[in-house]
């Protein structure tokens, strides 16, 4: 039995969201600026592709996101202007 196209996708972006959790942790925990950097380089990578595949899925009506409320809007940003006066 085959995975329909909706699932390989599916199956696409839940990996991609784990490789990038993964690949931010290595880059959290490297020892030296140069690794740290190759790591920030893939990571970025990673994050390019996983965008893509969610902008596919959601151009195919596969992935839907609600449009935030004005007033849920200004209360997050009240919420971290007060956390972060200077901001």
């Amino acid at each position: 039995m085959s995975m329909q196209e909706k699932e390989v996708f599916d199956d696409v972006l839940t990996s991609q969201k784990f490789i990038t959790d993964t690949y931010n942790t290595y880059t959290n925990e490297c020892a030296t600026p140069n690794i740290r950097d190759e790591f920030l380089n893939i990571l970025t990578e990673e994050h390019q592709i996983q965008a893509d595949v969610f902008d596919e899925m959601k151009k195919r009506g596969w992935y839907t996101t609600p449009q935030a409320e004005q007033q849920k809007i200004q209360q997050a940003k009240q919420k971290y202007q007060n956390e972060n006066p200077q901001g």
